[in-house]
């Protein structure tokens, strides 16, 4: 999975932090529905809340709640 020490799965980022996506590891059709929503490689986001349900992440100044499951395909790194 990670090829990096520093890349983990956007689920387990804290909230607070700011990381970079790397890479998502879904098939096409999910790939390109988090494409549309401004998550591609290089942009920043920053994990707004996580209390064990979906994730709050902030991109591009807007808030997504993503599902764990989909959290845990975006392969993140710390800015």
């Amino acid at each position: 999975m990670p090829t990096d020490d520093r890349q983990r799965p956007l689920s387990m980022v804290s909230p607070g932090q700011v990381v970079k996506l790397v890479e998502i590891l879904a098939e096409r059709k999910l790939r390109h529905r988090l494409t549309e929503l401004g998550l591609t490689p290089g942009v920043e986001l920053q994990v707004m809340q996580d209390q064990g349900g979906p994730l709050l992440v902030s991109v591009y100044n807007s808030r997504l709640a993503l599902g764990r499951a989909m959290a845990h395909k975006i392969l993140v790194e710390p800015v």
